[in-house]
Formats: structure tokens, C-alpha cells, sequence
């Protein structure tokens, strides 16, 4: 196999006997035969930087597994659990396997996961558009759009191996069209610098003068006309294979000899030749198979050979700029043009959105999509200004949908995001937005969760560049940008999804019913397919590369993870999460995600929505793990909806709160909590501030029981639930301030109306309780940011009585003091500490600017501890306790006795 490596966009599936180059300075082959391999790896720019590489190098079994252990996690907290270790032994053997089978057909897992690269459409610097993409069950494919008056013959890929490879991947070059009264390029792969080096290639100089520079400075005296025109040849022989006029299919082509068969005919045909100057080169043929490789050198001129530089200098000097190619061609697929890709297939033709395509609309009609070609011209296209910020120790996120973030019963778009929430955002105090439903989906009310274009912002609400300068506006304020990524389904669409994409069931999918999800009517990813994590894992490269967002929320694993989608009931024994119910494909995809993110994002964080929480979700891979950052504490919203909506509040269980909060207490330190995030007002329920306050919150606050009992409940959720747990807390857009109504988005049964579809921002602009409840936010994410409390190890919960409604635990030089109860207050409630010394409260529920009633005074703030054993600790504190509030205490000073 021989093999050139080029930093080009001229593209084909990176698979064997395939040409194929990459963009954006990759180091890609192309292979013509399976024979020898030589790689030239060319620099074209004085700014290329080198890059990393996730190595194909064949170790030995023993180093590959250095410092792996299938198992590590559970000997670590001590389980031993026969049955699920051996389920562990096997899913990393079959990791192993698995990744044997990538290295066939792909260099590493870099290209494994950086398919965007060459599969849709790119621009290529020959003055064409390439496209490819993959339908394995297609017999003909061509890309119609208005460019071509959707014509599905114009654009097509050639017959055979010139269209597509054995994968399925085709291939489509569209050339640029020459300008009325201008001329063919002289050189058949003339270069123009369209975007990377924009304007900076026109050198004035000739074809003819930069050859005979190249003639006269590079090669030696004395060389014949054939060694000094080299360059010359493979230009010639470049267009005869692949310029218009080159073979359509393998038969024209030919069969090409072996190189053993060449250079002996060559041999025979120059035997006659008179001596020559040129280096002395030959091969030593004693009949061995292997001869072919002997070749003796002069080691003076080997020497002087390897001395000097490759000549692709010159070469590069043939490129030109963009308004030289501006002046003689027109593009083939302008910025802003609607396309489609057609395939011929067995039950028929179809017209499909492109996989991969990166801009996608609805037709008017809503049933018919079509895929917009994203290219601006780089004077209009968007330019990163900031940096994404450094990762704090702990988050603070705050959840948001884009469509209804606005004030208007309307979907607003990013740029509406950018001037109304971030400003919010950044005053309120959290240091991370996650968005969800911003890849394209087809249907507004499905929230976003039923993608149809993984690849794609939605349309509806603007631009990729629009996108572009939100995630950038929200890194120059500090704040990290985080996806809600749905990989563990898809719609079952099929005009615009990947539903029966190239006519068969089998492309992206399962068939039959594990296809489909059990419950929800989308499709389920066929993980165990090599093309498929193809085009996820790049998937997830794509939204880091081209957008820089700085970590995933992997949506609802459960789906993915059973074949009988988590709905499923659970006890907690270990062979729950390893029987014939388990997609072992859908975790090898998950550790392969988490273990590629992590290699080439470092500071990329990934977070886990685990139902059933799977055993090792966040712990490292090297030790049987998934690797995931955070995983979601899932129980707590659902406890505390459970409460306030059936439970009376004199029968709450102060044991059940903190057993709740707490976990397993084993991987406290990596959970994500949050009080309630969009599915308690989005998933036809209802907010806890509708619950606890009803209507009330549109008026100003006053001494009403019901308000002063969901003013106090809800400080106090959100109190413990931000201090308790681990290092990362979720608030959903609007229910820091109480927002009194539920999200519902228009959809037939309420006759498409917005009313509900939005966030009424006003409410903070009038005082009373939203105020009050923002204010109180507020200060939580201030305790975050000036105490660290959420990135201190796990607090000591000393302190859960049942009857008296009391919780408290100490975290830090911090103290907690709870009391739920409805009715009773203590003057003097004790609760112990370790440190003797004045505490001081620094933040109490029940002060008047947070709509509380002020009943601790202000002389009360500061107390002493008396010498007194209580809950097991050295010294206690006697603090005042008004009933359903609760306050936090800061030692400020420490006695000495």
C-alpha cells in the first residue's frame, strides 16, 4: 500500500483502498495499492500546530491493560459480587475487541471522531464543493437543491468505487463554474486560498516561473529532463485519473501492475541506456520474495537527499486567493442554498436531509425539510472574541430553553437570549447555562428531545452564527456552556430524520422492536455498528470544535442502556444492571464518548441522567467505570414534589429528606442536584411555586398563611438541596424567583398558544415574593462563591430528628440548622458542634427582604458555644429556631480553653 499524506479537503471515507484527505490540517492517506506505505506528513502554514493523537501503535497485551482494571471500582467500595464482575471482565474484553475493529478501517480514534470533517459539505481549495454522506442501502445518490433546479441528475456520484466505497459512503464533487469570458486554470489542481488564508496566495508570479525556480534551485546539475520535470508528471497524471475526462469506473481503469512488474519492464526497456549521472538506485533481484526491498544506495548522495526539504513550497506557490477565484468562478453551491440529497433505492426513490448537514429548516408546510448550505464569506463570518472560562471546583448551572425564554407569548431567538436571560443569568450568580432542545428537532412541543438533525442548531431560533455569538457572549461573562445531548434516541421521522434514511431499516437503527423505544414512538441508535458511532461520536467533536461548548448533560441513559428502555422495576441488585436486558453495545458507546472527550477536550465535563443509576457511572474507565464527571441525583425532585403535592407538612420525614439528598454517599462528591429542573413545569405537571403559591405571586406579598408557608418551604428546599449535596446544583430557568405558571408549548390541545410558552421576567420588576425569592437566590449563589460550599467534601449530618422536624450538619467552618416543622418554635433548640467559639448567622430564610417575618433579631446573631456534649460532638450551640426556616452559621472567632 503506498500512501500520501496531504492537508487538503478533498475527501472520501477514511477506509481501506480509498482516497481521502482531510481539512483543517489533518494527516489523512490516500491508498492506491496494498503493497508499501510511505507518509509524508506537509506543512502548509507557519501557524500549524501540532496534534494529538490517540496512538494506533500495537503494544503487548500486558502494557495495554497497565493500570486497567475491569473491576477496580467495585474492589474499591468493596462489593464483590461474582456475576457483575464477570459482566465487567467481558464488557472490556469486548471494548477491546471493539476497538480492534475500528483500528481496521480507521487511523484512531481521532478520526473515529472527527467524521465532520469530510462527511457533509465542505468547501475544497480546487475551486469545487465536496459532499459525502452514508447510505449503505442507496443505489444511486445525487444532491438536488435550487443551485440545480433539484435536479436529480445534474449532481451526481459516479458509478462504482468512484461514487461510493465498500462502506456506503458516497461521494459527490461539485465543480465551480467558470465565468462568462474566463479561462480553465492552467493547472488541472490549482489551489485557492477561499478561506484559511484569505487573499494572501496571489504572488503576481507564473506557473512557468515557479517551475523553473523549483527546476533550478531545488533539483541537482547534471539530472536528467525526466528527474527535473518530475513535478510535471504527477500533475499530468492526477488529472488522467481523476480530472473530467479520467475513468468512471474500475473497468475503464484498468488493471494498474504491481510495482515488482513495473520496474522490471522498465528495466527491460532502458537496458541500452548509455551511464548516467543520476543517484545510483537499484534493486537486488536474487528470485526472493522480498528482494523488492533491497535496494543498495550511495550513502554521500542518501545523505544529501535526506537533507533537504520536501519542494511543496513551490507548489504552495501556485495557490491563489479568494478574489482571484471570486473573479473567475462562480460557486457551485452558494451560501444560503436549500439542498436535499436523492437516492435511488430498492422500494423507490427518496429526497432525504442530509445526515450531517449543519443548517436545516422546515418547508412551509412543516412536512417537508430541506438542509441550507452554511458557508459566509470569511469577512462575514462570525469571529470568536473570548476564551471559554477556567472550570470552577463547583457548578452552578443554570438549565434554559432558548424558544421560551422570552417575555412575549412568542419563540425567541438566541439573539433575544443574549439581551434578555444572560444578564440575568450572570446577576443571579451561576457560572454555567445548560441548554436543551437547540439541535434541530422538527416539532416545537416535543421540548427538543425528539432531534431530527443532531448536527444542526434549530432554525427556528437563528443562525449557526447566531449560536456562535451567544456560547461566545456567555464565555466573556464567565460562564460555561453546557448541551443537553440527546443520543440515546432520535424522531421517527422520516422527511427530515434518520428514520429509514436510504430506504432500509437497518441504517441508523435497530429493526423490529427494539428499534422503538417502548414507550415514546422514537428509534433507538444501533450502537454496536461502527458507522453509527461514527457519526455520534463525531457528533459530540462537532459541538466542541465548531461551537466550544464546554460539557454534555447525556439525556435519559436509561432509554439507551436496557432494551426494555428503563422502564423496568429495580431493587438494587447488581445482575439488574448486567442480564439479557442490558445493551452492552450502549455502554462500550458511553466509556468510548467519555474516554475520547477526555483525551482531546481535557476540560470537557459530562454529566449523567441515569434513572436507575447504573453502577460505575462516574467512575474512570481504567477501573470498570463510565467515566462520567457528574451524575444527576434524579430522587430528590421527585421527593420533594411528592411532599408539597400529597404530603401533609407535619408528616414530612426529616430521615427520608436527608437519606434522599445523601445518596449512597459514595460518590456524594459527583452528584448534581436540584430542587426542580424543566420536567416538574414542563412535562404536564406543574412548578412548585404553582403548587405552593397559586396565584398568588402576581401580587404583592402579604401576611397570607398559604403565602408565607410557600414563601418559607421554598427557600428552604432549595437551602438544603444546594448545601447538602455534592459539588454541582441545577436550577431551571425562572424557579429561582418562583415563576407561578407551568411551561406548556403550543401543541393541539391548546390550539397552538404561546400563552403559557414563555417567562414572565416582569414579576421581578414589581417587588413582592419573586423579588424576595430572587434575592434569596441570590445569596445562595454568593455563599457558593465566598464559602465554597459546594466543592467542601461531604457535610457531617450530626443532627435528624423526626419529631421535632430538624435537620443539621456541618460543612466547612459552616453551620446548618433546619426546622420543617409547621407550627412549633424553639427558643433554644441545641444542636452540636465540634468547635468551641462564636458562631455568627450569615444567612437567614426568615429575614424580611427575603419575604421572611424577621423574628430572629439582630442581637441574636451572634452565638456563643456552651461546654456541652451534644450529637456526639464536643460542644454545642443554643440558637433560637422560629418554625419552617432555617439559618446558616459561620464560626468567627474560636475560643481557646
Amino acid at each position: 500500500m503506498t500512501s500520501l499524506s496531504l492537508k487538503t479537503r478533498i475527501s472520501l471515507h477514511p477506509n481501506n483502498s480509498t482516497l481521502h484527505f482531510l481539512s483543517q490540517n489533518r494527516l489523512q492517506s490516500i491508498e492506491f495499492s496494498k503493497k508499501v506505505k510511505v507518509k509524508t506528513k506537509i506543512t502548509c502554514s507557519a501557524t500549524d500546530q501540532p496534534q494529538k493523537k490517540y496512538s494506533k501503535k500495537k503494544r503487548s497485551a500486558s502494557e495495554e491493560d497497565k493500570g486497567i482494571d475491569p473491576v477496580g471500582f467495585l474492589m474499591k467500595l468493596g462489593i464483590s459480587h461474582k456475576v457483575f464482575a464477570q459482566f465487567l471482565r467481558e464488557r472490556h474484553k469486548a471494548l477491546k475487541d471493539l476497538k480492534a475493529e475500528i483500528f481496521k478501517r480507521f487511523l484512531n480514534l481521532q478520526e473515529l471522531s472527527t467524521g465532520y470533517e469530510i462527511v457533509g459539505v465542505h468547501r475544497n481549495p480546487e475551486h469545487r464543493m465536496d459532499f459525502m454522506d452514508w447510505a449503505p442501502g442507496a443505489r444511486y445518490c445525487a444532491l438536488v437543491g435550487d443551485f440545480n433546479g433539484w435536479s436529480p441528475t445534474e449532481n451526481c456520484a459516479r458509478e462504482g468505487h468512484f461514487g461510493h466505497d465498500d462502506y456506503g459512503y458516497w461521494f459527490i464533487s461539485l465543480e465551480d463554474k467558470l465565468r462568462e469570458g474566463e479561462k480553465p486554470d492552467e493547472l488541472y489542481f490549482q489551489q485557492y486560498n477561499y478561506v484559511d488564508d484569505y487573499d494572501k496566495g496571489d504572488s503576481g508570479v507564473t506557473i512557468e516561473e515557479i517551475f523553473k525556480k523549483a527546476n533550478d534551485e531545488y533539483w541537482e546539475p547534471e539530472e536528467n529532463e525526466m528527474v527535473k520535470n518530475r513535478f510535471e508528471l504527477p500533475a499530468k497524471l492526477y488529472e488522467e485519473l481523476f480530472g473530467p475526462n479520467g475513468p468512471q469506473t474500475i473497468e475503464e481503469l484498468g488493471e494498474i501492475p504491481d510495482a515488482e512488474t513495473r520496474y522490471k519492464a522498465w528495466k527491460e526497456q532502458h537496458k541500452d541506456d548509455p551511464p548516467s549521472s543520476l543517484p545510483p538506485l537499484d534493486i537486488i533481484d536474487n528470485g526472493k520474495v522480498y528482494d523488492i526491498f533491497n535496494i543498495p544506495s550511495d550513502p554521500a548522495w542518501r545523505e544529501k537527499f535526506r537533507s533537504k526539504e520536501a519542494p511543496i513550497a513551490y507548489w504552495l506557490e501556485t495557490r491563489k486567493g479568494r478574489k482571484a477565484w471570486w473573479k473567475k468562478y462562480t460557486p457551485a453551491l452558494p451560501h444560503g442554498s436549500k439542498y436535499r440529497v436523492y437516492f435511488n433505492t430498492p422500494d423507490g426513490p427518496l429526497e432525504r436531509v442530509p445526515a450531517w448537514a449543519t443548517y436545516v429548516q422546515p418547508d412551509e408546510d412543516g412536512q417537508q425539510g430541506f438542509a441550507i448550505h452554511w458557508d459566509p464569506p470569511p469577512e462575514y463570518a462570525y469571529k470568536w472574541r473570548n476564551t471559554s472560562p477556567k472550570v470552577p471546583k463547583s457548578l452552578r448551572i443554570y438549565e434554559c430553553h432558548v424558544g421560551i425564554s422570552g417575555k412575549e407569548p412568542k419563540i425567541s431567538s438566541f439573539n433575544d437570549f443574549i439581551e434578555m436571560v444572560l444578564p440575568h443569568v450572570k446577576e443571579a450568580g451561576y457560572n454555567a447555562i445548560q441548554f436543551f432542545g437547540v439541535a434541530e428537532h422538527k416539532d416545537y412541543f416535543t421540548v427538543g428531545y425528539r432531534v431530527t438533525n443532531l448536527y444542526a442548531v434549530s432554525s427556528r431560533y437563528g443562525t449557526p452564527d447566531d449560536f456562535k455569538r451567544l456560547v461566545d457572549e456567555a464565555h466573556g461573562q464567565g460562564l460555561l456552556v453546557f448541551l443537553d445531548i440527546v443520543h440515546s434516541y432520535s424522531a421517527a421521522d422520516q422527511m427530515v430524520g434518520l428514520s429509514l434514511f436510504d430506504g432500509s431499516n437497518d441504517c441508523y437503527f435497530h429493526t423490529g422492536k427494539r428499534g422503538n423505544h417502548k414507550y415514546w414512538g422514537t428509534r433507538m441508535f444501533k450502537y454496536g455498528d461502527l458507522d453509527v458511532l461514527h457519526f455520534l461520536l463525531s457528533n459530540l467533536n462537532w459541538w466542541i470544535t465548531e461551537y466550544q461548548v464546554d460539557g454534555f448533560q447525556f439525556h435519559s441513559l436509561s432509554s439507551m442502556i436496557y432494551t426494555h428502555n428503563g422502564f423496568a422495576s429495580f431493587t438494587g441488585d447488581l445482575e439488574e444492571y448486567c442480564n439479557q436486558y442490558v445493551d452492552k453495545d450502549a455502554l462500550l458507546y458511553l466509556i468510548l464518548a467519555n474516554e475520547i472527550l477526555h483525551y482531546f477536550h481535557p476540560n470537557v465535563i459530562t454529566i449523567a441522567e441515569d434513572a436507575t443509576y447504573y453502577p460505575g457511572l462516574c467512575d474512570s474507565t481504567s477501573q470498570g467505570g463510565l467515566g462520567f464527571d457528574y451524575f444527576v441525583n434524579l430522587s430528590a425532585s421527585e421527593m420533594w414534589l411528592s411532599l408539597i403535592e400529597t404530603t401533609p407538612d407535619h408528616e414530612w420525614s426529616m430521615s427520608k429528606i436527608v437519606s434522599t439528598l445523601k445518596g449512597s454517599g459514595q460518590y456524594s462528591d459527583k452528584m448534581l442536584m436540584y430542587a426542580e429542573n424543566h420536567n416538574q413545569s414542563i412535562s404536564g405537571g406543574k412548578s412548585f411555586a404553582e403548587i405552593l403559591f397559586g396565584e398568588v405571586t402576581e401580587h404583592s406579598p402579604g401576611s397570607n398563611d398559604s403565602l408565607l408557608r410557600g414563601c418559607s418551604l421554598h427557600k428552604m428546599i432549595r437551602l438544603i438541596t444546594f448545601t447538602i449535596g455534592g459539588h454541582a446544583y441545577l436550577n431551571f430557568m425562572g424557579n429561582e424567583f418562583g415563576h407561578p405558571k407551568r411551561v406548556e408549548f403550543p401543541m393541539p390541545s391548546n390550539e397552538f398558544s404561546f400563552s403559557l410558552a414563555n417567562r414572565r421576567w416582569d414579576l421581578l420588576e414589581n417587588g413582592g415574593v419573586c423579588s424576595n425569592l430572587f434575592n434569596f437566590d441570590k445569596e445562595l449563589m454568593k455563599l457558593d462563591e465566598n464559602e465554597r460550599v459546594l466543592s467542601r467534601r461531604s457535610p457531617n449530618i450530626h443532627h435528624v430528628n423526626d419529631t421535632e422536624m430538624v435537620i443539621s450538619y456541618i460543612r466547612g467552618p459552616l453551620l446548618f440548622v433546619f426546622n420543617f416543622h409547621p407550627t412549633n418554635s424553639y427558643e433554644k433548640y441545641n444542636v452540636g458542634v465540634e468547635e468551641a467559639g462564636e458562631y455568627r448567622i450569615i444567612l437567614d430564610t426568615d429575614e424580611n427582604k427575603y419575604g421572611g417575618q424577621g423574628l430572629i433579631k439582630e442581637q441574636q446573631y451572634l452565638q456563643r458555644t456552651i461546654s456541652k456534649r451534644v450529637d456526639g460532638l464536643r460542644n454545642c450551640l443554643e440558637v433560637p429556631l422560629p418554625s419552617r426556616t432555617a439559618q446558616v452559621y459561620k464560626l468567627s472567632r474560636i475560643l481557646r480553653l
